[in-house]
């Protein structure tokens, strides 16, 4: 029987393995991924321009610096060096492809879990027992992106792409693309698809706050001059998490005012006269949706010269031709790229039972962000939504480690997180109201009004809760 089985290896597996590995290397583990490579994400996407819209010293893992020479890096990068820290900690040869996970039995009899896998080449069914499941599965689902039911769809003789299956082969030049979305997919695939030649419209229902970020980080670059690599890298992660905190603290406490400067940033970097208030100003605050970052301004570089534009308005219908438009105008197009967002796949979509009882994950509180309330030996990695998904994973493969050498200290074997015996008030797990939540509301769990059951969103504030102590009374040991 495996001491841990890690299902996943994306960013958040291969980081949860190399922890582990190091960190607690008497246990046994192993790590199950459903696709043929490694790398989740990064893998995953080929869409032109893909890239990370978080920087790379905050995105990369703390124990293993980025040594790349950009901080929003793209994909192809951000995979090499998954891949890479992988192969240095040993883990790549862990990590067994095609078997994906469908559900998972907890025993309270035998203190295990009975994990059923099933082969992606075969179809043929296994299982396998495990003392703690460790989910690195991510918040998507990755056979297939979210598309809206479009009148017309059927009649357009051209091409239609979601940004999640894009093909290898497809040449953009001199073509026409309508790229449909506002979010962070639209803004990287515009710029992208203009350098490869193409004639790139984005059409959004409404806009996101973008906002442009240089490429390179100077203070990085220096810090890296005048430091030892460790302590440089350590030294700007801290600068870019502070950074990103007050920004973030900044737009919730002063909406209006963060309005004004993100508009401002806009307008400098668009032609006199742009319709910015129209384009670039959503009906939200800032940051009560995830902000777009785009790097050295491309977005607003490929619009100024004319090698794209922005359309805001809504689909009426698809025409054999392209897009008619609520406002009545057409928009020709050869390509559509439908980057209209992911469909959201709590844990997996594993199904979870109890001694023999369904695991709602919806009626259940999180505990720090890792585990439910009544779910024994049960861990799961959940980035952040306002920040680098890499910073919480961290912190919970971290507190992770740590609560299996008190276990083994203490000669226990199940954990299960129990809430406060007073009722306490409930709220939705993220409280964002971007489309793929809103989407999703009745699959995700909740949280409760304190800590250890609320969820801070706050790097600084989450890194004393998680690296505080493992036995905090929320804890139950046998």
């Amino acid at each position: 029987m495996l001491d841990v089985l890690i299902v996943g290896a994306g960013l958040s597996g291969i980081g949860a393995a190399c922890r582990l590995r190091s960190e607690v290397p008497q246990a046994t583990f192993a790590v199950v991924e459903a696709r043929a490579a490694s790398g989740g994400t990064w893998d995953l996407f080929r869409y032109p321009g893909v890239r990370s819209d978080s920087d790379m010293y905050t995105l990369g893992y703390d124990f293993r610096p980025w040594a790349g020479t950009t901080a929003l890096a793209g994909g192809g990068e951000i995979l090499q060096y998954v891949r890479d820290t992988a192969a240095e900690y040993g883990v790549d040869e862990l990590i067994e492809y095609g078997l994906r996970v469908t559900e998972a039995r907890w025993s309270s009899a035998d203190r295990c879990w009975t994990v059923t896998l099933h082969d992606a080449a075969t179809g043929k069914a296994t299982t396998r027992a495990c003392r703690f499941l460790y989910l690195c599965t991510g918040y998507y689902r990755y056979d297939r992106g979210f598309a809206p039911e479009w009148p017309g769809r059927e009649a357009f003789t051209g091409t239609i792409i979601h940004p999640q299956e894009w093909p290898e082969d497809l040449d953009v030049a001199g073509k026409r693309v309508v790229v449909i979305g506002s979010g962070a997919t639209a803004v990287t695939l515009v710029p992208a698809l203009a350098r490869l030649g193409a004639r790139v419209t984005m059409l959004q229902r409404s806009p996101s706050y973008v906002f442009s970020l240089p490429m390179n980080d100077v203070v990085a670059e220096w810090l890296a001059k005048v430091l030892p690599r460790r302590a440089a890298y350590a030294a700007a992660r801290w600068k870019n998490i502070k950074l990103a905190t007050a920004i973030y603290q900044i737009c919730q406490k002063y909406p209006e005012r963060a309005r004004a400067f993100l508009q401002g940033g806009v307008r400098r970097r668009l032609p006199d006269g742009y319709d910015v208030d129209t384009h670039f100003t959503p009906t939200y605050g800032p940051w009560d949706q995830r902000m777009c970052l785009v790097p050295d301004a491309d977005l607003f570089k490929a619009i100024s010269a004319g090698d794209a534009e922005v359309v805001t308005d809504h689909i009426e219908t698809f025409t054999a031709s392209g897009l008619r438009l609520k406002s009545g105008r057409e928009l020709e197009a050869d390509v559509v790229v439908t980057a209209t967002g992911l469909n959201l796949h709590p844990l997996g979509g594993i199904e979870l039972a109890v001694d023999g009882e369904p695991v709602r994950i919806p009626e259940h509180v999180v505990y720090k962000g890792m585990m439910l309330d009544g779910v024994p030996n049960l861990v799961f990695a959940l980035g952040y939504t306002n920040a680098s998904w890499t910073l919480k994973v961290d912190l919970v493969s971290a507190f992770f480690g740590r609560l299996l050498r008190h276990m083994r200290r203490a000669g226990s074997e199940v954990v299960v997180p129990r809430l406060p015996g007073p009722p306490m008030e409930k709220v939705p797990y993220i409280e964002m109201s971007s489309g793929y939540f809103e989407r999703s509301r009745a699959l995700l769990p909740l949280q409760g009004e304190a800590a250890p059951w609320r969820l801070r969103q706050h790097y600084a504030k989450d890194a004393k809760l998680l690296r505080g102590r493992v036995d905090d009374g929320a804890l139950e040991f046998s």
